[in-house]
């Protein structure tokens, strides 16, 4: 207990002689906040480096797997003080991945290489998740066509209109977006769905977008626009299977909910 007691004094004395220290340079007092918040004030054993080597990535908490990937701070701020403000600034581990280059960059200390450090380490966790399987998938159930688009555009940031073209045992073709932007009947049309379909030889077709909004539930717009691909795909001869809507975690299918028709 004496000892405890005496690193603990030890600790607030340095914290004293840090915010001296900043005073002197004429800085602000947040600048201490970051520095408590921080990395360096951390004993060594528990900084997100060393505790990654001690026990593992998933032991580590959402700041800490920030700061490991951010690698180092500033003479402000450190990476764990970095990390903080990023996650406090696009609203979570989830907002992250929406953020773009330019919201990255309002954070103090973020530039354009760091931004894209970690836009880039997004971009290729995402790509993990797509399965590569060594054959073509088979997409028998609304769930296998969600597991399947989830990972690459649920969690877009903008509303994107896509097709997944099947054969007729159900196994992928491809996967195509066709517009990105707001999903109306004006801005997506069958010609240009079915053209893709013919092209590929596809007897049939899942129409998928993905709402920001986070709340999978169809507009009036959605309902209207599958209705005139499956009357469209009846006189091609090419059936509509179903329309996802995607959200960054769920989904919703009008072929479970027997909206199709």
């Amino acid at each position: 207990m004496a000892v405890a007691m005496i690193r603990s004094r030890q600790r607030r004395q340095r914290d004293f002689t840090v915010l001296a220290r900043i005073r002197r340079r004429g800085a602000r007092c947040d600048q201490f906040l970051h520095w408590i918040d921080g990395v360096q004030h951390l004993p060594t054993r528990d900084r997100p480096r060393e505790k990654l080597e001690r026990l593992g990535a998933p032991s580590l908490g959402d700041n800490e797997l920030l700061a490991v990937i951010l690698g180092s701070g500033t003479s402000d701020m450190d990476s764990l003080a970095m990390a903080n403000a990023i996650l406090e600034t696009v609203g979570g581990v989830h907002g992250l991945i929406k953020a773009n280059l330019d919201d990255l960059c309002r954070v103090q200390g973020v530039g354009v290489a760091r931004a894209a450090q970690m836009l880039a380490s997004l971009e290729f966790g995402r790509r993990t998740l797509i399965k590569a399987p060594p054959g073509r998938p088979r997409l028998s159930t609304p769930k296998d066509v969600a597991l399947h688009l989830l990972p690459e555009f649920g969690a877009r940031a903008v509303e994107q209109f896509g097709i997944v073209l099947v054969d007729a045992r159900h196994q992928l073709l491809r996967t195509r977006i066709l517009s990105v932007g707001t999903v109306d009947r004006s801005v997506v049309h069958p010609r240009d769905v079915f053209r893709e379909a013919v092209s590929a030889r596809a007897t049939g077709i899942v129409l998928f977008h993905n709402h920001p909004s986070g709340d999978p539930a169809p507009s009036p717009d959605d309902v209207a626009l599958t209705k005139r691909m499956v009357e469209a795909g009846e006189l091609m001869g090419i059936e509509v299977i179903d329309h996802l809507i995607l959200t960054e975690t769920r989904y919703l299918s009008f072929r479970e909910l027997g909206r199709l028709r």
